[in-house]
């Protein structure tokens, strides 16, 4: 959208995982229900994709649908897919979960793109770590354990975002 059309630019965030399953739809659902009820003043463009093919076109895990529901979010209608090379150029910002994803979002990326690519919870730096665990091989837990962290690294990006106005 054109700021001469009187409409102020919108904001383009992509989370991202290896398998888009677990923990970036669960970054972008939780991202997207903060936003809409603390925030609803800044235009954004939320989504996520993962680094591997591996489930492009697949729900999220079962498993991370269910956390998000008992804390009333829901992500059913979210569908996995694979990071692009064009996704550098349509964001602003390409979070990554972990420094795996990093590499891998890397040498997918093109050699000047116009998305900064940081590790998301850069965002929370009050939790004492960089990296969000892939809860897909381990127990239930696991699942709430992502969403605590990205609940805290969503509140610090939607903190930035709001004084980057």
């Amino acid at each position: 959208m054109s700021e001469q059309a009187g409409l102020t630019k919108h904001t383009a965030v992509l989370f991202v995982c290896m398998g888009n399953i677990c923990r970036s739809p669960t970054a972008e659902a939780v991202f997207r229900a903060l936003a809409a009820a603390e925030a609803p003043e800044l235009r954004l463009r939320i989504d996520s994709a993962g680094t591997h093919g591996y489930h492009v076109g697949d729900p999220p895990d079962p498993r991370t649908q269910a956390a998000a529901r008992r804390r009333g979010i829901d992500m059913s209608g979210l569908r996995a897919r694979r990071l692009t090379r064009n996704d550098f150029d349509e964001f602003d910002q390409v979070l990554v979960m972990d420094e795996q994803n990093r590499g891998d979002a890397l040498r997918i990326a093109p050699r000047t793109p116009r998305a900064s690519l940081r590790l998301f919870l850069e965002y929370a730096p009050q939790l004492g770590r960089l990296e969000v665990p892939d809860p897909y091989y381990g127990g239930e837990t696991g699942f709430e354990d992502v969403l605590d962290l990205v609940e805290e690294a969503s509140r610090g990006l939607l903190d930035a975002l709001r004084r980057a106005r």
